[in-house]
C-alpha cells in the first residue's frame, strides 16, 4: 500500500489536472479514483460529488485496410473522476493506508544534498550562485544583468534550496519583461511547489499564501494560462536534481 500511496498524491498530476482540482475543491490535499481508494481501505461517502479531471489514452493505430497494427501510436485524453481525502470514509475492517508521504520542513537541512546539483543547474544556465547576507524580509533575488543568484546564508538548507529553486526559474526566462511581475511570481512558485513536492520538500506554508498574494492582484490565471510552461520547467529543474531517478508517469504529465 505504500508504493500505492506515493502515486497518487497532488505531486503526480499535471499542472492542467492540479488548475481542475483546485478550482473544484481549493482544499484538496490527495485525490484518487472510487477504485483506487477502495484499494487504499477507504469508500468515498455517498453524495459525494466527483471531481472531473482528463486522463491520456494510448490508441494503437491499426491500417484501415487490413488492421493490422502499424506500430503508430497517438495518445487521446478522457474525462475521469476523482475524489479528495476529504471525500471519503475508511472502510470498517480494512486496512487503511497512509496518506501523506515522507515530507521535510524548510526548517532542517535533510535535503542539503541538493543544493549542489542545484547549483550546477544554475552554472549550465550561465549564472553564479552567492549564499549571503540578505536585507530582512528579502529571501534572495536573480539578476540577469550580472547573471547572479543570490541565496541567503543564514537559512537552513531547504530553506536555501527552495530559494534556489524559485530564482532558477527566473533564471530559465520567467522574467518580468516576457511576463506581468504578477505573472511570472505566481509562474516560478507554482514551478518551486511542484518541484519540492517532487523531492519530499513541504513547502505548501509558503509556497500557498505567496501565491494566494499575487493571486488577488488578478494574476492567478497564470497557473492555468501558462501551464504547460510551468510543467516543462519542473520537470527541467527536478531531472537536474535527480538525474537517475525514473521519469514521472505519464498520467503525471496528462
Amino acid at each position: 500500500m505504500g508504493a500505492r500511496r506515493a502515486c497518487n498524491g497532488l505531486a503526480r498530476y499535471s499542472v492542467s489536472n492540479l488548475c481542475l482540482i483546485v478550482l473544484a475543491k481549493c482544499e484538496a490535499r490527495f485525490v484518487a479514483g472510487f477504485r483506487a481508494w477502495l484499494e487504499l481501505g477507504y469508500c468515498v461517502r455517498k453524495g459525494e460529488h466527483a471531481i472531473r479531471i482528463f486522463a491520456p489514452i494510448t490508441i494503437k493505430h491499426r491500417d484501415a485496410v487490413t488492421g493490422e497494427d502499424t506500430g503508430e501510436k497517438r495518445v487521446l485524453f478522457r474525462v475521469v473522476s476523482v475524489f479528495d481525502q476529504t471525500q471519503v470514509a475508511p472502510v470498517e475492517g480494512a486496512q487503511q493506508a497512509p496518506l501523506e508521504p515522507p515530507c521535510e520542513p524548510l526548517t532542517g537541512d535533510s535535503h542539503a544534498d541538493l543544493l549542489a546539483p542545484a547549483q550546477q543547474l544554475a552554472a549550465s544556465l550561465g549564472y553564479t550562485v552567492s549564499f549571503e547576507q540578505t536585507p530582512e524580509g528579502v529571501s534572495g533575488w536573480c539578476d540577469r544583468n550580472t547573471k547572479r543568484i543570490v541565496v541567503p546564508e543564514t537559512v537552513p538548507a531547504n530553506g536555501q534550496l527552495r530559494t534556489l529553486i524559485h530564482e532558477t526559474a527566473h533564471a530559465l526566462g520567467v522574467d518580468y519583461e516576457r511576463y506581468s511581475r504578477e505573472q511570472a511570481e505566481v509562474i516560478v512558485d507554482t514551478v518551486t511547489y511542484i518541484v519540492c513536492s517532487s523531492v519530499g520538500l513541504a513547502v505548501d506554508g509558503e509556497t500557498l499564501p505567496y501565491i494566494a498574494g499575487w493571486g488577488e492582484r488578478g494574476a492567478l490565471e497564470a497557473v492555468s494560462e501558462f501551464a504547460q510552461t510551468i510543467d516543462v520547467l519542473a520537470r527541467h529543474i527536478e531531472a537536474a536534481l535527480r538525474p537517475t531517478a525514473e521519469p514521472r508517469a505519464a498520467e503525471r504529465r496528462c
